[in-house]
């Protein structure tokens, strides 16, 4: 059920044809803001190397790796207690992109990938793994800037209403936020579906959307309205990307 709003809908245009492998982890348990431990601190150090070769697999467009900067409470807990989801807490993302879906899928058994994953399964409390494709689209997520980048993870009892939901409340975000670009992924067929869809987004900087998610009435009133009189549970969590090493060495920065 739409609540009246008060922005026109954002402009889309069509997904794309990659596919994706996503990898989250729940490391550190820590407040917004402050720095990570040593364990998470070495642990990202490594991956940045790990993902370094992923990016020369063949068929992988981009591999990215994500370091939590707030980890949102988000909405609709009791939803996800009674369906014994557990909510999405992850400080840590490793991101994907291939040159299609069943490349995403292939991935999975593959040595640079598996090396990934058993060194962060080693060190986090839990891991959630998925190969999703895109099923709606503002922009391509632009990952050469040092932006701010969103995952929003979505949970209903019937997945077909999240996408609606998404759609009616993205022009909100496009008008009152300046969101530049947003990705939606919906996971394949076969695989896990705590989460229906996950938004990923990014802005330039957190002034550009923090103070309107804090101090705009609209998005209590539209917004979050529409996520509850809908029965979905929204889990966003915004980070940082961690460039590796060998990238910064061919920018030239020492």
């Amino acid at each position: 059920m739409p609540v009246r709003s008060e922005t026109m809908p954002a402009r889309l245009v069509p997904p794309t044809d990659h596919g994706y492998l996503m990898l989250a982890a729940t490391v550190d348990r820590r407040l917004p803001f402050l720095p990570n431990s040593r364990r998470k601190a070495a642990l990202l150090s490594a991956l940045s190397g790990d993902i370094a070769q992923l990016e020369q697999v063949h068929g992988v467009t981009q591999a990215l790796l994500f370091d939590a900067r707030l980890v949102a409470p988000g909405m609709g807990h009791d939803l996800l207690r009674a369906r014994a989801i557990t909510p999405a807490r992850f400080d840590v993302v490793v991101l994907i992109e291939t040159v299609d879906p069943e490349t995403a899928v292939t991935l999975k058994g593959g040595d640079s990938y598996r090396r990934l994953q058993d060194r962060l399964d080693s060190v986090a409390a839990r891991t959630y793994e998925l190969a999703a494709h895109n099923v709606r689209r503002i922009a391509d997520v632009d990952h050469d800037r040092s932006s701010v980048f969103l995952f929003n993870f979505f949970y209903a009892d019937d997945p077909r209403r999240l996408l609606r939901v998404w759609e009616d409340t993205a022009g909100w975000f496009v008008a009152k936020t300046a969101l530049p670009d947003s990705t939606v992924f919906e996971p394949l067929p076969g695989e896990r579906d705590d989460y229906g869809i996950i938004n990923h987004a990014s802005w330039p900087n957190f002034r550009t959307f923090l103070p309107h998610l804090i101090l705009r009435p609209s998005f209590r009133r539209f917004v979050l309205a529409t996520f509850e009189s809908n029965c979905v549970a929204a889990q966003p969590i915004l980070f940082r990307r961690v460039i590796p090493q060998q990238a910064v060495t061919r920018a030239g920065v020492p």
